[in-house]
């Protein structure tokens, strides 16, 4: 096939075709997925990498191949992240999607209700 005939996986989609992606395309969309919410929360923070990398008892350059979908951290790894962009990591993988939801932790005392007067502990 020459390159005048080669489409991409989302114009063979768009075009009706049936897609397989390969594993390792489905991993690198999980890996960058996770990055871009590493990110997109560290950035909510105003932390650059290497106070992130520093709070997760981390180097600058894991939290750099995290970001960029370079690496898959373990669930220790991903543990740590969490504590240290103060939030709970949320990872949905249904079929062909997937999301990764860092959720700030809510700082106010438990005693404090919620606006509509319901207490916002669980």
């Amino acid at each position: 096939m020459n390159h005048s005939q080669w489409k991409t996986t989302r114009t063979r989609r768009l075009l009706g075709e049936k897609v397989e992606e390969s594993t390792a395309y489905l991993q690198a969309g999980y890996a960058f997925a996770l990055g871009q919410a590493v990110y997109d929360r560290r950035a909510e923070l105003g932390l650059s990498q290497t106070e992130l990398a520093r709070r997760a008892d981390m180097t600058q350059p894991q939290i750099s191949n995290i970001e960029g979908g370079d690496s898959v951290p373990t669930l220790p790894l991903l543990t740590r992240l969490a504590k240290a962009l103060d939030a709970s990591l949320t990872i949905d993988l249904d079929g062909d999607t997937s999301a990764f939801v860092f959720t700030a932790h809510d700082r106010r005392p438990p005693h404090e209700t919620s606006p509509g007067g319901r207490s916002s502990a669980a």
